[in-house]
């Protein structure tokens, strides 16, 4: 086993030998062996034993927490100076105006691109104007974003693009039960909105661990500014995989696979401290997160190698790439998703 997920709300993990037991109040949930894991990710209000706690430390184990909606919380970082001429390089390469520009531009325009190939598709498939006209529209703004004058100004094509696209992400369900109404966060207000933001978690999880790998500096990037907190890097290079996200989420709700009845629902008067308006039931969560697993298990052709590979080692490929690009001063390109 290479990551776990402990999603029980009140769950606890503790060490039992070389197995860790997942533990809600007196009852044992279930027993893992600890053999072999490499990331383990604790959503809600899931906590572990100091035991557990030195097992990670000593062994090197990636551990996020996140919130039930797919907020990012925190990680226990474990240091490692094995990359520092990489780094020295990397804020070397980012410092430089043109290169930095340069790169949030690649991503940028890879991330329209993948948003209006999406919509014109299902345009013609579910025989929608307002998806043609949509895809249409941020066709144009990838071609305005080569000629952005600075980064202000490409962050802003990039957020317009995003609302275009969200304006009409609803037409995409086809499924009743479900609806959306634009993009909200921070906390997502509707089931749609929040499983958006848990996948979105789950993959920039999985980029981060890429990142890590090739020994970049994760919170050093160009698209998204440095904030506290905030995984710059990880963030840049997750636009990419973000059409397998959405792609995921619609699969799964157009299947309905997911329904409502897997959500608790909670107006402003019945919230208590921490809990928010809509949140997944366990169930849900474990079956999300079984869809992801099967999806980074996917077998691409990854063009640098001209071989079929699991998205889940394309993504780490492309962390490598960047890694490699930053030495090389060679552009990185995104990974372009399948038509």
């Amino acid at each position: 086993m290479q990551t776990l997920y402990v999603l029980e709300t009140g769950s606890y993990l503790r060490k039992e030998g070389e197995t860790l037991v997942i533990c809600k109040g007196k009852q044992r949930v279930e027993t893992i062996p600890a053999a072999g894991l490499k990331q383990l990710t604790l959503a809600g209000r899931a906590s572990i034993s100091g035991a557990v706690l030195d097992f990670l430390i000593n062994h090197g184990i990636d551990t996020v927490f996140m919130t039930m909606d797919g907020r990012f919380r925190a990680r226990l970082l474990l240091d490692d100076s094995s990359h520092t001429a990489l780094r020295q390089r990397q804020y070397v390469r980012l410092n430089d105006p043109a290169y930095k520009q340069g790169l949030a531009a690649v991503i940028v325009r890879e991330k329209l691109e993948n948003q209006s190939r999406l919509l014109l598709r299902r345009a013609s498939q579910y025989d929608r104007p307002e998806l043609r006209t949509v895809g249409a529209q941020i066709k144009a703004l990838r071609r305005k974003s080569t000629a952005a004058a600075d980064l202000e100004t490409l962050r802003g094509i990039e957020g317009y693009g995003s609302r275009l696209y969200f304006s009409v992400f609803g037409l995409l369900l086809r499924n009743e039960a479900f609806y959306f109404h634009g993009r909200n966060r921070r906390p997502p207000r509707d089931p749609v909105n929040a499983l958006l933001s848990f996948v979105y978690t789950l993959f920039t999880n999985e980029v981060l661990n890429g990142v890590k790998s090739a020994g970049l500096d994760p919170y050093c990037g160009a698209l998204h500014e440095i904030a506290a907190g905030r995984p710059s890097l990880a963030c840049d290079l997750v636009e990419e995989w973000r059409p397998f996200a959405e792609r995921l989420v619609l699969g799964l709700v157009n299947r309905k696979a997911i329904r409502p009845e897997d959500f608790v629902f909670r107006n402003e008067q019945e919230r208590t401290e921490g809990q928010l308006p809509v949140s997944m039931k366990p169930n849900a969560a474990r079956a999300l997160i079984a869809a992801y697993q099967r999806q980074l298990e996917e077998r691409l052709l990854y063009p640098p190698t001209g071989q079929k590979t699991a998205v889940r080692w394309i993504m780490h490929s492309q962390c490598r790439h960047f890694a490699e690009s930053l030495k090389t001063g060679a552009m990185y390109s995104p990974f372009q998703v399948p038509r």
